[in-house]
């Protein structure tokens, strides 16, 4: 009947045959589809179909729960991202399933196993440090107890770990950065900069070294200032084992000077040097890092800061009920650059509490924080005891400053904001994502103080 409505003379077999085969094709390209499908959310067709019982584990921010007690022999996890941001999940040294956004699901095919206790973690930069580990038990462990709740011991260890840590602040480690880097004037007035970009050891917290992606050895790395209306040129001489660029975020310049290769520019390949020149524009608070594999470089370590002129601050004005004087003086210009992924992990300035640096002013003192966000996530930044006035976005000046005392930075923002110490103490200040500043052994990552003598 179909291939009469359709039109199909069932007396040309030769039409019937073409129609037959075109079906199967599409048959054929539809299962194809389908596995796809199931791969690239991480189930195979044969994962699909599991005998024996799968263990259900859910990811959320930032924690990793669900059934983690399973019997010996072929284990599988089923996998729920139940947060609101990607994450995923890997058996420590073993395999993983792809990133999962928000409401996904994927299947984890451990193979068999035998009795013991398996470290498992979300392997995107940052998530396992906040907190996203736990041990898989696998076999006759499996029957202990819960470990969800803690003994009166375990809780008292975990009070001795957070005051410990805390006492800890400030702690020495080698290299500092935001070094401010001094140029080198020519003849006609050009401010010459040299930046040498290689992997270096950097102690993030004290005892802790990593192998950093640096510009000059520091993460972040050197600071660089100049004038509005200054010839600029930054050389950079790739030490890298791959190819690199810099692109200026926040900088007005020609487009051949972008920093995105091959587009506006060629790789930067090892051992190679590339001079980026530009007349600058200001005022801007702005950044440098690389964008050719930015996913890798940038976290790792290659970022810096570049301020143009002075940005201008609302003095003499009443904003909020609050007078900022006319004739008030600022002691310090703070950067303040934020990562949370990478080797370097969450830290401000290239630093983990409680290796973070603080900042020290007197009593009565006026002073200007630039945040500049070079991470991967949104940092709500909290300054304990001061409201700070938001005097600027992205380097540009606001018609209309106001008060906060939690500002949401988000990853490529700048924002500059003017506080008045008027208040003595160690006032801390944190990024208010809880997980990104403690954990159960104490406080860590972006965390650090303002110190007000009287």
């Amino acid at each position: 009947m179909w291939c009469t409505e359709q039109g199909i003379d069932l007396t040309d077999s030769s039409k019937v045959f073409d129609r037959v085969t075109l079906l199967v094709a599409i048959s054929g390209l539809l299962v194809m589809a389908s596995i796809l499908v199931l791969v690239v959310r991480g189930t195979s067709v044969a994962e699909a179909d599991v005998s024996g019982a799968v263990a259900e584990v859910q990811l959320t921010e930032f924690s990793i729960s669900g059934d983690l007690k399973v019997p010996e022999g072929p284990v599988v996890l089923s996998v729920s991202n139940a947060g609101t941001i990607v994450h995923n999940l890997a058996l420590v040294d073993g395999p993983r399933t792809p990133d999962l956004n928000a409401g996904e699901q994927a299947r984890l095919d451990l193979g068999e196993m035998e009795a013991g206790e398996y470290q498992i973690i979300c392997a995107v930069p940052g998530h396992e440090s906040s907190g996203m580990s736990a041990t898989l038990i696998v076999g006759d462990a499996a029957a202990a107890a819960p470990h969800t709740a803690h003994s009166a011991s375990e809780y008292a260890a975990m009070d001795m770990a957070m005051t410990e840590s805390i006492l800890a602040f400030p702690a020495s480690t080698e290299g500092s950065g935001n070094q401010l880097l001094e140029p080198n004037v020519l003849p006609d007035g050009t401010m010459q900069f040299e930046i040498t970009i290689a992997i270096s050891p950097w102690e993030v917290e004290a005892g802790r070294f990593v192998e950093a992606w640096t510009y000059n050895g520091q993460v972040p790395g050197p600071a660089m200032r100049v004038d509005d209306g200054d010839r600029v040129e930054v050389t950079f001489h790739n030490e890298l084992p791959m190819g690199t660029d810099v692109h200026f975020h926040g900088v007005r310049l020609e487009n051949q000077m972008d920093g995105v290769a091959p587009l506006t520019q060629p790789l930067i390949e090892p051992g190679d040097s590339f001079t980026y020149s530009f007349v600058a524009v200001g005022p801007a608070v702005s950044m440098y890092h690389a964008h050719h594999h930015g996913q890798l470089q940038v976290p790792n370590g290659l970022f810096g800061t570049i301020v143009i002129g002075d940005t201008p601050l609302p003095i003499g004005r009443v904003i909020g009920g609050i007078e900022v004087p006319e004739d008030l003086e600022v002691v310090t210009e703070f950067p303040m650059v934020l990562n949370d992924a990478g080797v370097i992990g969450y830290s401000l300035n290239g630093k983990s509490f409680p290796a973070t640096e603080p900042l020290a002013v007197a009593l009565d003192d006026w002073f200007v924080v630039h945040y500049y966000n070079e991470g991967l996530q949104i940092h709500p930044m909290h300054l304990h005891g001061f409201p700070q006035l938001v005097f600027s976005k992205d380097g540009y000046p606001l018609d209309e400053p106001y008060w906060v005392d939690t500002l949401n930075v988000a990853p490529g923002e700048r924002y500059s904001i003017l506080v008045h110490a008027d208040a003595p103490g160690a006032w801390v200040w944190h990024c208010h994502i809880l997980n990104h500043v403690e954990r159960e052994d104490g406080m860590f990552g972006m965390v650090t103080a303002v110190i007000v003598e009287p």
